[in-house]
């Protein structure tokens, strides 16, 4: 039997994908190819492992024996291809989902950075503020911002997440300035959806319901919001840094700031981390500690 590990990656990726057409969007490449490889996979193995639907494709029952053995096979290359070189350029592909708010301004430099550095890594990022499910959609890390839920992943912190109230001149000329939390509530708030205010009160954490009218999203949008005016933000200062040395925006309740959450890689549970998932949480870290402005600084 004379298997290409590529066609056994091929197959893993369909699987996950749900369909040959999802997974040559994940791979880069053409249907055709996709089917290629799926064909030559299922003849050299005399056995059928899919079955092609106007949906998709579905496993048979001898594809999702196989599914786990070819994901093992090309997990365990990965790994003996990182144990014999272990200082050389890193290969294959990474696939990493990003946060979309901030994620394509002030994470994907460290993208480039890694591309730059490992010409022969093919790296794909997705960006979405939605919950992204790493093992069925076939990610290899992702990185995720403010308070994790329980879950099987494996998450290593990078770096702290500060943020702050903040609204536009206009807005407070218009409306005034709340000083105290209770001041707070009769303010128009900038919200992502039916959403809790945590801020802090000395060594207290106080909820707050905020009520507004305007409602994304997406960070960067409610960034956009507050500069024009249409309420308070609540807001992570890697997007407000800019419109606050300029003026554009005005903190609000200083004594009162959100408690700091924190960035995470996310990866798939496991022993150890792939070579290329470590490189990229190292290069994470260091962006972050060299940029305590929009970050914060780990106390």
């Amino acid at each position: 039997m004379n298997v290409d590990i590529e066609d056994l990656r091929t197959f893993v990726d369909v699987a996950d994908a749900g369909g040959v057409s999802a997974a040559a969007r994940r791979l880069g490449v053409s249907k055709s190819i996709v089917s290629r490889r799926l064909f030559k996979l299922e003849a050299e193995l005399g056995v059928q492992l899919l079955l092609r639907t106007t949906r998709g494709a579905a496993l048979t029952e001898a594809g999702v024996t196989f599914r786990e053995h070819a994901a093992r096979i090309g997990a365990e290359l990965e790994t003996a291809r990182e144990t014999i070189l272990p200082t050389g350029a890193l290969r294959g592909r990474l696939r990493v989902a990003m946060p979309l708010s901030f994620g394509p301004t002030h994470f994907a430099p460290a993208l480039v950075d890694l591309s730059k550095r490992h010409p022969e890594l093919q790296v794909h990022a997705a960006y979405s503020d939605r919950f992204v499910d790493l093992i069925a959609e076939g990610f290899d890390c992702a990185v995720r911002v403010g308070y994790l839920a329980e879950s099987s992943l494996i998450a290593k912190r990078i770096g702290p997440i500060t943020g702050r109230l903040v609204a536009s001149p206009d807005y407070i000329k218009t409306h005034g300035a709340p000083e105290t939390l209770e001041e707070l509530a009769a303010h128009h708030a900038l919200m992502q959806g039916t959403e809790t205010w945590k801020l802090t009160d000395g060594d207290k954490i106080i909820s707050f319901q905020p009520q507004g009218q305007f409602k994304a999203d997406n960070g960067t949008a409610l960034t956009v919001a507050a500069v024009a005016g249409l309420g308070i933000g609540y807001l992570p200062d890697c997007l407000t840094h800019d419109h606050v040395a300029s003026g554009r925006l005005v903190p609000i309740l200083p004594n009162h700031p959100p408690p700091t959450a924190a960035a995470y890689v996310i990866r798939p549970p496991g022993q150890h981390p792939a070579r290329k998932v470590r490189i990229l949480t190292d290069m994470l870290i260091e962006h972050f500690r060299a940029n305590p402005e929009l970050w914060g600084r780990d106390v």
